[in-house]
């Protein structure tokens, strides 16, 4: 009964070590990437943004943002610009205001979802909803 318990605990925590290390592997200075698109950077929500993203940006996968998928481009705008942004612009102009976005990063295979966000947020004067608050 004891060495179960003991293997249980030093399997426990591995996994603890595990998880930091890939914690400390995948920090990622986002500011640097959303810089190449805008000449000034809120460092103050990027990681607001971050925060909000969360577990997102834990597989490489789900931190992308797939242009040409439709069903991406419709989830960034109903639960991104509407629900998070609370945006009450037509569907037309959201999905304008997307594709002006994937346009300025054109040149890019994979597009940050955290880069995405902040130029939507930033388009709409809504950098504010992941600032700090004073």
């Amino acid at each position: 009964m004891a060495a179960a318990k003991k293997t249980a605990a030093k399997t426990a925590v591995k996994a603890v070590k595990k998880v930091a290390a890939v914690a400390a592997v995948k920090k990622v200075d986002y500011s640097i990437n959303i810089a190449k698109y805008t000449s000034k950077v809120d460092a103050g929500a990027v990681a607001g943004l971050v925060r909000h993203l969360g577990i997102a940006l834990r597989s490489k996968d789900s931190s992308l943002v797939a242009a040409s998928d439709p069903i991406e481009l419709k989830r960034i705008r109903d639960g991104f610009m509407k629900k998070k942004l609370q945006l009450t612009k037509s569907d037309a102009e959201l999905d304008a205001a997307i594709k002006d976005v994937m346009a300025k990063m054109k040149g890019v295979r994979e597009k940050s979802r955290v880069t995405v966000c902040y130029l939507l947020a930033e388009k709409f004067k809504a950098l504010g909803v992941f600032a700090p608050k004073a």
